[in-house]
């Protein structure tokens, strides 16, 4: 396990200060705000800290209010909606500040027989084993001695292998300009059994590339572009058991953007083609002039 998985399993143990408040921490790099999958992540965890161990999460439904400031801790306030039978029901507020930042509703769910199918397919794509990293990627675009060199050399908690462009490589050449994207992700550990924490860090992984797919339609990149985009509100809906320690496809798609706000949605398939995860994102994206 490399130093940056330690560090953000070690960021999504919180600290419980009171019955369901608990707070959490960023990194100690200064960076402009704090990363959207990890208040999504960290509030995930306390609600999951709320709930009886025989429900598994099956929906959550967040907005992003405001930026988060990496320096000071993040109280989650959790609220028991519901307890019934086979549901249940938690709202988790993210504060700083003393104003909410990020706001949560999640439900849990016992496990119950049904009927099943699935009608999305995995898309066919090369095996991730094949593909190089994206710090390889990157390196390739920019060079081994840009102003990026410290950046890529750092280690990530998330292996990320694209089976298509990057949007760095689509703003080089615009023939490369999709509304679609595909990557395989892993975390390269054993992660144990716990089902929470699975959904978790799927939930923290979810947030990295989806909004990309919306730059990727227009030949836009992060750092290369005069763009400037934040997470507005973010879905998730997760349909079976997996493991975030087996690669996962994420298949993205950006149906649409206008108005200064783009619309992405993701589907995680397991390496085998079962749909575990259904996403959906919408997100500010302005162009500065």
């Amino acid at each position: 396990m490399n130093e940056a998985l330690k560090e953000l399993l070690d960021l999504l143990d919180l600290e419980q200060i009171e019955l369901d408040i608990f707070r959490g921490r960023s990194p100690e790099e200064r960076i402009q705000r704090v990363f959207g999958g990890q208040v999504a992540a960290q509030a995930l965890v306390a609600a999951g800290r709320t709930v009886p161990s025989d429900r598994n999460v099956h929906s959550l439904h967040a907005y992003f209010i405001r930026p988060g400031d990496p320096s000071v801790p993040i109280v989650y306030n959790v609220e028991r909606l519901r307890d019934g039978r086979s549901f249940t029901t938690r709202r988790v507020q993210a504060i700083q500040h003393g104003k909410a930042i990020f706001t949560m509703s999640a439900s849990f769910h016992i496990f119950e027989e049904g009927v099943e199918h699935q009608a999305s397919v995995k898309p066919a794509v090369p095996d991730p084993e094949t593909l190089p990293t994206f710090q390889e990627r990157m390196t390739e675009i920019v060079g081994v001695n840009s102003e990026y060199k410290e950046w890529l050399s750092r280690p990530r908690p998330v292996d990320a292998r694209y089976a298509s462009p990057l949007t760095w490589e689509a703003f080089q050449n615009p023939e490369l300009r999709s509304a679609e994207t595909n990557v395989w992700f892993r975390y390269d550990a054993e992660l144990g059994d716990d089902p929470l924490l699975h959904v978790v860090l799927a939930a923290y992984a979810s947030d990295f590339t989806l909004v990309d797919t919306i730059l990727l339609a227009h030949g836009m990149a992060w750092g290369a572009s005069d763009v400037v985009g934040a997470s507005l509100d973010h879905a998730m809906w997760f349909h079976r058991p997996f493991r975030a320690d087996d690669w996962l496809l994420y298949a993205h798609e950006s149906p649409w953007s206008g108005g200064a706000r783009g619309l992405a949605r993701g589907e995680m398939f397991t390496a085998s083609g079962d749909l575990v995860v259904s996403v959906v994102q919408e997100a500010m994206i302005r162009v500065k002039k």
